[in-house]
């Protein structure tokens, strides 16, 4: 399959995981997602990514985010990894793991790069709308673990501005100014935005956060 670009649509498959087989467009439902894969099980980095992922279990749900991993092992090494993950970062692991072994999943989702390795997945992040477009994808290199609050602040700009017409600046977190967008007119920035904004330049407008 070609390489999945922002966009498009994220595929539909049906595989084991470690509660048991999943069909991943019933899993997320109409609500937001994040897939993310793993090189191998027990490896040092993604046990603290999936720890420091099921500690950030309310933050997602009060998103309407639905969190899945992926590795190519099969689901008894997911069950026997997630007891350590659970004991070495003293959380509980709530939520699947994908079993890939062999690696139809990742090959849908481009997860292996022959250059890095021919077997294992890379460390990638998808986050998908509840349209089931793919709105975000990181790689990361095998020795660098990902920052969930980051992913966790991206879900929230996407959230935001699907819903405004606004866009979100750098380092931008929630409850920050926003910028507006640029297409809008004087009059519908006087209709959308109450709050008034501050005109940096004629391009660049600010205004408070407007769901707040």
């Amino acid at each position: 399959m070609a390489t999945l670009r922002l966009g498009d649509i994220a595929p539909n498959f049906k595989a084991q995981t470690s509660v048991g087989e999943i069909d991943f467009y019933e899993y997320l439902g109409d609500g937001w997602g994040v897939l993310f894969s793993h090189p191998a099980d027990y490896t040092p980095v993604c046990t603290t990514e999936l720890g420091a992922t099921a500690k950030l279990k309310d933050e997602f749900a009060k998103r309407n985010v639905k969190v899945i991993a992926l590795s190519v092992d099969p689901v008894d090494s997911h069950l026997g990894w997630i007891k350590d993950i659970n004991e070495t970062q003293n959380t509980v692991v709530n939520f699947p793991i994908i079993a890939d072994p062999d690696r139809k999943v990742s090959e849908l989702y481009d997860f292996i790069h022959p250059n890095a390795s021919v077997t294992a997945t890379v460390r990638s992040v998808l986050i998908i709308a509840p349209d089931k477009t793919i709105k975000l994808i990181i790689t990361y290199p095998a020795s660098t673990g990902r920052n969930f609050n980051e992913i966790l602040r991206v879900i929230d700009s996407l959230q935001l501005t699907a819903y405004y017409k606004v866009s979100t600046p750098a380092n931008w977190e929630h409850g920050e100014d926003v910028v507006i967008s640029t297409s809008l007119t004087q009059e519908e920035i006087a209709k959308n935005f109450p709050k008034g904004y501050k005109e940096v330049r004629s391009y660049l407008k600010i205004t408070p956060q407007p769901n707040l």
